[in-house]
């Protein structure tokens, strides 16, 4: 239900600002986004826990503030993200 290490890795280094970017919009949309879309099939199969369809609403929330922020902040980089992670915003 988790992401990986490897495949947290590889998200990193796709969306990464900087050589040592971990922590930006762009890379925390990104790694949000993977969990969502875990948590959206196991709760395909699940279709009764609601503890993880909590979560995955929190999950959800959190990246729309983060999306909020950084088209606040730099709209360009927002229409990019949005763009490469395919969301319909």
């Amino acid at each position: 239900m988790s992401i990986t290490d490897e495949r947290r890795t590889t998200l990193i280094s796709e969306y990464a600002t900087g050589a040592n970017d971990t922590g930006s919009p762009e890379v925390q949309v990104a790694i949000i986004s993977e969990r969502i879309v875990n948590l959206t099939e196991h709760l395909k199969i699940h279709a009764k826990d609601f503890h993880s369809r909590r979560g995955l609403l929190m999950l959800v929330g959190r990246r729309r503030r983060l999306l909020d922020y950084l088209k606040r902040k730099d709209a360009s980089r927002y229409t990019t993200v949005i763009g490469r992670l395919g969301l319909r915003r």
